[in-house]
């Protein structure tokens, strides 16, 4: 189980597994890692202990843990990458906000800890946008987030500050897509994009023949940045 800790529902009534990375002395802030499709697998800990190492409390809740907890599967093979896939297509994601705010609450109340960001890859990257969007997380950075261009109605609902970091070449977020969110949120207040040009989907995966170090450095030296001005 990738799992170390459980957080209790809004309703009280069941938990959910995450994995818990704390930092040596009292947290700056906390950072949820908002894992991909494949679960919190070992790059989505690996991140979380990364943020810990830079004195965060980092949490990286298990999105699937209703259908079935525990969830950690490959990219490069193809039947459990269309597992992957499955999982997400059920993914109920009203619910699965509500989890997060559960999450949110939890660190704020039960760890004591104000200052909450949220940064997530691919599916997570569109969580994050919906986080923005939806609750009170004082920041949040999407990489490669899909789907977003689908929600360019909620912006207006912003109000917290937002990272959107884009491979031009993503192969799952088109040239259209790209385009509706950068005449969507390019002059947002609260909104920062950055275009990483010829890179691809998962250029900023943790472990893989995905990543690109290049371009994962420079993502992640800006949130970085971000988080440190706007969490802790």
């Amino acid at each position: 189980m990738p799992t170390n800790t459980e957080i209790p529902t809004l309703d009280g009534l069941d938990a959910i597994p995450a994995y818990v990375a704390r930092p040596a002395g009292t947290p700056r802030g906390a950072i949820i890692v908002q894992q991909e499709i494949f679960g919190v697998d070992a790059g989505i800990r690996g991140k979380a202990d990364a943020w810990a190492a830079e004195g965060y409390l980092a949490v990286a809740p298990d999105t699937f843990w209703r259908q079935r907890p525990g969830v950690e599967l490959s990219p490069y093979d193809e039947g459990e990458f269309k597992e992957a896939i499955g999982f997400m297509m059920k993914h109920d994601f009203d619910l699965g906000m509500r989890d997060l705010e559960a999450v949110i609450h939890w660190i704020r109340r039960e760890q004591g800890v104000a200052k909450v960001g949220l940064v997530g890859f691919c599916m997570g990257g569109r969580i994050a946008y919906m986080t923005a969007t939806r609750t009170d997380i004082d920041a949040s950075v999407g990489y490669y987030g899909v789907m977003i261009d689908q929600m360019l109605d909620e912006k207006n609902a912003i109000a917290r500050p937002l990272m959107l970091h884009i491979p031009t070449a993503d192969h799952f977020v088109g040239p259209e897509a790209q385009q509706a969110i950068h005449e969507g949120l390019d002059d947002h207040p609260r909104v920062t994009l950055y275009d990483y040009e010829g890179l691809d989907h998962g250029f900023a995966a943790e472990i893989g023949a995905r990543r690109d170090d290049a371009g994962a450095e420079l993502a992640d030296q800006r949130t970085r940045a971000f988080f440190a001005e706007h969490v802790g």
